[in-house]
């Protein structure tokens, strides 16, 4: 049976911008332009200098009122944060929309470097002095799936669902080489924002209490999958002064964020063929283990 599923294309998400824009006492959202479609409908407003994200559904509406109190606690810590523009979201239908300055231009795109002395400062730190929770990054999988559910092949679900199960359970029993604390959770260049006085995080909707390799198994997939040039993947672990391919665990969380990037393509197949068909490259390399077949980003 098909299941009846919005979709949450750059149509709807700016009718939830405008609605959201409208209960926060906002303008008018007419100029605004798309950033980003993915888990979030990332705008710019224009006017006023404002970044807006509209979350894909309801479920993610406590993630951004976490999301929001990181950036404040990081502020406070030292770290360069992108800054909430409203110290709440704001509900649209549901839906959580959160409210960001807009930062200066950038001076140009961040390399994987860049990431190294932000990295450093957030594992640095202590705990916050609210709850966070672990970064596990596979339990999304099941909302991503059920979200392409009749357009994508039964079989590469159970693939991935039994995929899932497994590093699930591997994970748990990792000896993590780092000590464990707070971590970023999705540490990518594009995460990284470079102003004239120095790099700024972004996304922190995923900061957790958890493995710092997690962070650092980004980019090593992102060499393997992604493109990334040996060259720059090894200009991050020398500034960071380490790289996680030497860690016994690496092969366990490499393969939980490669399911995990693997479903999160599913949820942009509905109406998108270019999604299906980068669905099924990922699903597909991982069934006959063919692990340098590139990925293209989504």
């Amino acid at each position: 049976m098909i299941h009846s599923v919005t979709t949450f294309d750059e149509a709807r998400a700016r009718a939830l911008l405008t609605a959201a824009c409208a209960a926060a006492r906002l303008p008018a959202p007419l100029d605004a332009r798309l950033l980003a479609l993915g888990e979030n409908a990332v705008f710019d407003l224009q006017d006023p200098a404002v970044v807006a994200k509209v979350g894909r559904g309801p479920e993610l509406a406590e993630r951004s009122h976490r999301e929001l109190a990181v950036a404040e606690w990081l502020a406070g810590q030292g770290v360069q944060v992108v800054r909430p523009y409203l110290p709440e979201p704001t509900l649209a239908n549901g839906h959580p929309v959160t409210f960001w300055h807009r930062l200066a231009p950038a001076v140009r795109p961040a390399r994987p470097a860049d990431l190294a002395p932000l990295l450093h400062a957030l594992h640095r730190l202590p705990a916050p002095p609210f709850a966070l929770g672990r970064r596990d990054l596979l339990a999304p999988v099941e909302r991503w799936l059920a979200s392409a559910e009749g357009h994508i092949d039964p079989a590469d679900v159970a693939f991935l669902r039994d995929r899932k199960a497994e590093f699930a359970a591997a994970i748990e029993q990792l000896d993590p080489q780092l000590p464990p604390g707070v971590i970023h959770g999705d540490a990518l260049p594009r995460n990284v924002h470079l102003t004239a006085e120095g790099p700024v995080l972004l996304d922190l909707e995923n900061v957790s209490i958890d493995l710092r390799e997690h962070d650092l198994v980004v980019l090593a997939l992102s060499h393997d999958r992604y493109g990334v040039p040996a060259e720059e993947y090894l200009a991050f672990t020398t500034a960071y002064g380490w790289d996680v391919r030497d860690w016994s665990g690496f092969p366990v969380l490499r393969g939980a964020r490669e399911t995990a990037s693997a479903a999160w393509v599913a949820q942009q197949v509905p109406g998108n063929p270019a999604a299906l068909a980068e669905f099924r490259r990922r699903v597909h390399s991982l069934w006959g283990g063919q692990y340098a077949v590139r990925w293209f980003p989504f």
